[in-house]
């Protein structure tokens, strides 16, 4: 929850610094090259963690679909409402809920291909998912089983909402879970570019 109020609060202070004039005009190079550090910090990570890659193989295989139903759920849900948001395009919606949860990337992207009203509207629905997992995990669990806090969570359940997943639902799914962000995150970039120019 703290890290995610941190991450609203230096949003807010970025809003304000641009409206302020306060940074000088970077014409949009800044977010290439911090979504490259990112993806570059990512990398490494993965890469140092040579035991997360030996315990993925351990999985149930029907578990190892959950990435692959959270994807088609998120995705369908978003034509579904897409329906009732006539300014927007299918497309569009496709892309914004392709972030997942995964906001600094989804909306970075969504940003420099439909621009900066979209990547707000990403931006903004990708933290949503995130909050409402750290907050709703208690009774995901109660209400739909072990698996919700996971699927709701996205590509946060390898990062934020691990902990908050770990103590809802046990020990026993943190494999799973760490599993899942893992896959969803990496869709992440490319469905959320197909998306993004069709």
């Amino acid at each position: 929850m703290k890290g995610s109020l941190i991450i609203i609060a230096f949003f807010v202070l970025g809003i304000i610094c641009g409206v302020m004039h306060w940074l000088p005009d970077l014409n949009g190079n800044i977010s290439f090259y911090t979504l490259c550090a990112l993806l570059f910090s990512v990398g490494v990570t993965v890469g140092n963690n040579t035991e997360l890659l030996k315990s993925f193989r351990q999985l149930d295989p029907r578990l190892m679909l959950l990435p692959l139903m959270t994807i088609t759920g998120t995705l369908a849900a978003t034509a579904v409402a897409s329906i009732g948001l006539p300014g927007r395009s299918l497309s569009q919606c496709l892309a914004v809920g392709s972030g997942f949860g995964y906001y600094s990337l989804s909306s970075i992207l969504i940003t420099q291909y439909q621009g900066p009203e979209l990547g707000t509207v990403a931006l903004l629905a990708n933290i949503i998912r995130e909050v409402f997992t750290l907050l709703g995990a208690p009774l995901l669990v109660r209400y739909f089983g072990p698996l919700a806090p996971i699927s709701s969570g996205g590509a946060t359940t390898m990062d934020t909402t691990l902990p908050i997943i770990t103590r809802c639902s046990g020990q026993d799914f943190v494999i799973l879970s760490l599993f899942h962000g893992f896959l969803v995150d990496f869709s992440v970039p490319f469905l959320v570019t197909l998306f993004s120019t069709l």
